[in-house]
């Protein structure tokens, strides 16, 4: 593995802009509702590499596409993400989840991000770790892809299939630290979703069941049976549901707590699987 990860830094062509064209810019992205107008024209006019592409990557904000998507970028926690179309974009309120979990990797541990989208969780977790295994999965062919380009360069592996069954069988109950942030709304809700969400992001990536627990209750099942023991698992889920993900984890013999922060809105249930469980790997 590459042993440190600092800043990703993408190299972009820029264009010269009129400031009256910029002006035009900015006032087309308010009028379509975009409150900081004036800094996502200047990421679009970074992000083009001639007039026309300009002109294009407005009408798309115009209409509705995350601007992550059509920039092909993300800033989280500090760094560059490579974003694609339909691929989910990472949101500020998961840095929480990253925060907690880089306290809890150990040396040389293995680190999984599963339901990985853009590989983002994985790849900002082992930023500044000097010794480290990264894996990735997620079931959306375009998420894999769009992951492997943030993953690879760090000398992780990013595969695709249904969660645990995607991962190698050499780290069964070995991982350090597991990251959850499986899609957790309820079907009738994504209709209630921001449309750059709704209408431009992977419905795999949202759709977590009935009651937006599905994925939750799968991870729960079997993650004592990949965590080493004493290792973590970390799941993203929101304040009306961490309950019920928390009691997932304790049913499946793993010690939780649910942590919250308001600073950025952000609810995660960690679970620990008890050292003295190692009979519960291969039950």
């Amino acid at each position: 593995m590459r042993r440190s990860v600092g800043e990703t830094r993408y190299c972009v062509p820029t264009i010269f802009v009129p400031g009256e064209c910029l002006i035009d810019i900015v006032t087309t992205l308010r009028a379509a509702g975009c409150v900081f107008a004036e800094d996502e024209a200047a990421l679009l006019t970074e992000a083009a590499s001639s007039p026309a592409e300009l002109q294009s990557m407005v009408d798309r904000r115009v209409g509705g596409e995350p601007l992550e998507q059509i920039v092909g970028w993300a800033e989280f926690c500090g760094l560059r993400i490579a974003v694609e179309p339909t691929v989910f974009v990472p949101r500020r309120r998961t840095e929480f989840l990253v925060s907690r979990a880089s306290a809890l990797v150990s040396p040389c541990g293995i680190v999984v991000d599963l339901c990985c989208g853009s590989g983002a969780i994985g790849v900002a977790t082992v930023a500044g770790l000097s010794d480290f295994t990264l894996y990735a999965a997620d079931i959306d062919p375009a998420a894999v892809h769009c992951a492997r380009r943030n993953v690879e360069p760090l000398g992780g592996q990013v595969f695709c299939g249904d969660l645990y069954d995607a991962l190698p069988a050499s780290i069964r109950g070995r991982v350090d630290v597991l990251l959850v942030n499986a899609p957790y709304v309820p079907t009738d809700d994504i209709a209630l979703m921001p449309p750059e969400a709704r209408d431009h992001e992977a419905r795999v990536a949202l759709d977590g069941g009935t009651d937006g627990l599905s994925i939750h209750r799968r991870v729960a099942r079997d993650a004592a049976t990949w965590l080493r023991p004493g290792g973590h698992v970390l799941i993203e889920t929101s304040v009306r549901q961490a309950a019920s993900t928390e009691r997932l984890l304790t049913d499946a013999g793993l010690e939780a707590r649910v942590e919250h922060s308001e600073e950025v809105s952000g609810t995660v249930v960690v679970g620990r699987r008890p050292v003295s469980s190692a009979s519960v790997v291969g039950r």
